[in-house]
């Protein structure tokens, strides 16, 4: 995330020059605030609504005008402005909004039941990590850890740079998506995020 937020007069909220018309508009959002606000947007939906002041329902779902107020408590800048760009323009549609309320689509630790979608799932999938996770992987399978759920992602290039989080080098694992359904639900998250309960070490092969 590497572009501030900017407001073109004719495609609204966009990621640094409007990639419809070009248009350079005014800067809502400088490119260091909108990462801070997405990281604490993202936790406080995903990992510490309490914290937040934040009341999620049983499908993750908490008022716009709530999460409005909970960024401004923690960044006096972060007005509805600075939310709205920040959801809108998420690289990785970590965010859903809708009917005045809002939620992050996929990677909670908290307790949120999120119905599955009817997105077709490629036959392919893949997970970066860090070598030092490669031989529990192989012996045990991905599991959710920390997460209710696996993340796996449509691409090599996407899974190599979710593993650069964890490690300079990282390892991907190609996981046979196409029979894992035959099994497991597979559901798309977001904009290349696909979440299943856990892939046994039978449908992984280290690339």
């Amino acid at each position: 995330m590497t572009d501030p937020v900017r407001r073109c007069p004719a495609h609204d909220l966009v990621a640094g020059a409007c990639p419809d018309c070009g248009t350079v508009g005014d800067e809502v959002l400088s490119t260091a605030r909108r990462t801070r606000l997405s990281k604490f947007l993202s936790g406080a939906l995903r990992h510490f609504p309490d914290d937040a002041g934040l009341s999620l329902d049983d499908r993750g779902w908490v008022a716009w005008t709530d999460l409005v107020t909970a960024a401004t408590g923690q960044y006096p800048w972060a007005d509805e402005a600075a939310v709205e760009g920040v959801v809108a323009t998420d690289p990785k549609g970590r965010f859903e909004r809708s009917d005045g309320r809002v939620r992050a689509a996929y990677g909670h630790s908290v307790a949120v039941d999120i119905e599955p979608t009817d997105a077709p799932v490629p036959d392919r999938l893949y997970h970066g990590t860090a070598p030092g996770n490669v031989a529990a992987i192989e012996h045990e399978g991905l599991r959710p850890m920390g997460r209710q759920q696996v993340h796996l992602s449509a691409s090599v290039d996407e899974a190599r740079a979710v593993g650069r989080r964890h490690a300079a080098d990282p390892v991907v694992f190609l996981i046979d998506a196409a029979s894992l359904l035959d099994e497991y639900r597979i559901t798309k998250r977001g904009r290349e995020t696909y979440t299943i309960d856990r892939v046994p070490p039978a449908y992984l092969t280290r690339r």
